[in-house]
């Protein structure tokens, strides 16, 4: 053997010698402990190193420890799809030709369903994309509660009541979380308008915030396992959302045993100091409004970053806080990032589109039907279709939801599919969509467009129309709230034209959020649509000509006007708030405390428009004689409610029942009812189903704020169990000891 052939076969012996017989430090190892691997890791950083891990260095992504080998978090909006790539350091799209993805329905629409099992379809299909585009973790799911029908951001959330919202995050966080992607779910806490969402300082009692506004978080954490949390814009109680100790110290991780990573919204943080004492984990935007403005700070410049090593250095702050941070972070990174037994993931594929299609199936809402649907395709029909809607691309817009997707099935397309002899009239015009702007329409362009939808309809067998909401500033967008609950653009004129036209009029609006219904009376039949995504006019199609048949039921009331609401009837300093004399410093007070949405309108005795849980089919249910295993409930224990329901019609479908409890005898002021538990049954013409749904006494509490705990009052409670709020079909009473 030659010598240099010696020397380099030695060179390799010694490298292999030392590979085996070095110890793997834990870190690196993905089968040890989290724990261990999170305390050998922050043994081995330095300070600057730790500090480096708690602000971003992109706009959508925080460091890593490159020496130690520990990669970076990269983060994507949204809830409902991946968002397309953003530059590294301005907002605009990077304009990269792979990264096109399946638009999910949005949440509003998913709670619309009332089935845990598509949310956890939701959640693994989302959760697949963002891992295929290499997403540690997605900025989503959304659950803050539906307080007012103006807020902007009400379609990427799950409704107003606290139970629907609580039941349905839970199986989305686990099947995202499953592809070694990490929810975060936001905006925590009250974020309830976009209207100066940045600097509204919130009151609200701690019943409320315990009853309504924290359930919905509470089981995303607690049921969800959630591994990160996103902070809010709006401060609670003085301070900032995304620095609140009440919020983050002591209820995220003190009452709940959060121990994941609280993210700020981006732009969020606003002080080393807070940031630092209150709960924050991850700075990310700062210095910008989150949305569309650039910084002209670096990332250096952060709150989190060397503004905290220098306090650090000079004994300001103390070193502990660094650790649980550090580590908060380490652990987020070793669920996500470095975790080897991630799946591999796929984008926009026939799986997701079928999974996409199937929750927009049920999500739309049958409102009203006087026989008019379903239309019979084998009929020669001449049909005219009415809307901006049925050919807008409504994932374009709306703020961080905007989605850049492969393929859109617009209502248009899939209906003429369906029937062929389809004509179109545009009807209204909206302009693009842009946040916190809008473009102004000349009247005369809008009475032109509606005479021309009205000529049309006189001479078609059936109207269609598609309109309703869309991502532009001031509607269903971020940052900016609707400016009124009626429809934009002249639409109710509009719809009442064209109604005198021709009473074959299916109204089968879009939308993410609750609007007047002014012409409710001159159209036979109401659908209610969502942000569908991809697969919007096959589920729509699908429904109105009865391949579908609807299911979906309100996750949100429609009151008659918006002053029914307590929020609104309360005045300004409920909603949108009221700022100083110089229009600064705005604070607002939750007047309507507990009494949100349906509790709201049946506390006051008010009809809605349409009630919470409200969803008609094209069959029929009948809805047997309830049981209860007991008739007393005790402390520990559980009593099962059994309830039989029949299909009674001649097609298959899907009903939701749902269970409300009462208490009329309570101490202090209590809804009329409150939605405690449901469950969507499918059944078969003819068929019948025993339905069982679980009482626990945690169903009858009441939050106690002399005590702070939960509280149960000894006495009669009712179970009332129906299809809606408003549709009450039996009760059983139930004694508490």
């Amino acid at each position: 053997m030659k010598l240099i052939d010696k020397v380099i076969l030695a060179g390799l012996l010694a490298v292999s010698a030392t590979t085996v017989t070095a110890v793997t430090p834990v870190y690196l190892n993905d089968d040890a402990p989290i724990e261990e691997r999170v305390s050998d890791a922050l043994a081995r950083m330095t300070d600057e190193e730790k500090v480096a891990l708690l602000h971003a260095y992109g706009k959508f992504a925080s460091s890593g420890v490159p020496r130690l080998g520990i990669p970076q978090l990269m983060m994507s909006d949204g809830p409902h799809g991946v968002r397309a790539e953003i530059n590294w350091n301005d907002w605009k799209y990077a304009g990269w030709t792979c990264d096109s993805v399946t638009a999910f329905p949005a949440l509003t629409a998913l709670a619309a369903t009332w089935n845990p099992e598509l949310s956890a379809l939701y959640g693994k299909s989302v959760g697949e994309e963002a891992r295929y585009r290499g997403k540690d973790v997605l900025l989503g799911p959304g659950v803050n509660i539906y307080r007012t029908p103006l807020n902007g951001r009400n379609f990427e959330y799950m409704g107003e009541d606290p139970c629907l919202a609580s039941v349905m995050v839970v199986p989305y966080i686990q099947e995202l979380q499953k592809n070694g992607v990490a929810a975060c779910v936001k905006h925590f806490a009250l974020n309830n308008q976009e209207q100066w969402r940045g600097e509204i300082d919130v009151k609200v009692s701690d019943r409320a915030l315990y009853e309504i506004y924290l359930p919905a978080f509470k089981a995303a954490v607690e049921r969800g396992g959630a591994w990160s949390i996103m902070g809010a814009y709006n401060k609670y109680d003085g301070e900032h959302a995304c620095h609140n100790h009440r919020l983050l110290v002591d209820i995220l991780r003190g009452e709940w045993g959060f121990d994941g990573a609280v993210i700020t919204d981006w732009g969020g943080a606003h002080d080393t100091d807070q940031a630092a004492l209150n709960g924050l984990d991850i700075e990310m935007g700062s210095y910008t409004n989150g949305l569309t403005s650039e910084s002209k700070f670096g990332y250096e410049d952060y709150f989190l970053a060397d503004p905290y090593l220098k306090k650090l250095r000079d004994g300001s702050l103390p070193d502990s806080t660094l650790n649980a941070k550090a580590a908060n972070v380490l652990r987020l990174i070793f669920r996500t990032s470095m975790n080897r037994h991630k799946p591999f993931g796929s984008l926009a594929s026939p799986e997701h589109y079928a999974a996409a299609k199937a929750i927009g199936d049920e999500a739309i809402v049958l409102l009203k039907n006087n026989g008019v649907l379903p239309l019979d395709t084998t009929r020669n029909l001449n049909i005219l279709v009415v809307g901006e809607n049925a050919t807008r691309n409504l994932n374009e817009g709306g703020g961080s939801s905007d989605l850049k997707v492969k393929d859109m099935f617009t209502p248009l397309a899939s209906l003429s599919a369906r029937f062929g002899n389809v004509k179109y009239a545009q009807g209204y015009i909206s302009g693009r969509p842009r946040y916190g702007k809008e473009d102004l329409i000349p009247q005369s362009t809008l009475d032109s467009l509606r005479a021309e939808a009205v000529a049309l309809a006189r001479e078609a067998d059936v109207v269609i129309y598609i309109g309703g909401l869309n991502k532009n500033g001031f509607q269903d967008c971020e940052s900016t709230d609707r400016r009124e609950y009626n429809l934009p653009w002249g639409q109710d004129r509009l719809i009442t034209e064209l109604a005198e036209a021709n009473p074959n009029i299916i109204v089968a609006n879009i939308s993410g959020n609750a609007y007047a219904m002014p012409w409710i009376d001159s159209v036979p039949a109401v659908l209610q649509s969502w942000y569908l995504g991809t697969m919007t006019g096959e589920s729509m199609a699908d429904v109105i000509t009865g391949k579908v048949n609807p299911s979906g039921h309100l996750p949100f009331s429609f009151p008659m006007k918006l002053d029914d609401l307590r929020a609104h009837a309360a005045g300004e300093l409920s909603y949108p708030g009221v700022a100083d004399a110089e229009g600064k410093n705005p604070r607002q007070e939750y007047i309507d405390d507990i009494f949100v949405g349906y509790r709201s309108l049946e506390k006051d005795s008010i009809k809605p428009l349409m009630p919470f849980g409200h969803g008609l089919s094209y069959t029929t249910f009948e809805f047997g004689r309830p049981s209860l295993s007991s008739s007393t409930l005790r402390e520990g224990q559980t009593v099962t409610l059994a309830l039989p329901i029949s299909n009674t019609g001649r097609q298959a479908g899907a009903e939701v029942v749902q269970v409300y409890v009462a208490d009329n005898h309570s101490s202090v002021p209590r809804p009329v009812k409150e939605l405690k538990a449901f469950s969507k049954v499918y059944l078969e013409p003819g068929q019948t189903k025993i339905v069982h749904i679980d009482i626990d006494p945690s169903m009858l509490a009441y939050f106690d704020e002399s005590t702070h705990s939960w509280k149960i009052e000894p006495g009669r409670f009712d179970l009332l169990i129906g299809s809606s709020s408003a549709d009450v079909r039996a009760s059983l009473p139930l004694e508490y000891r």
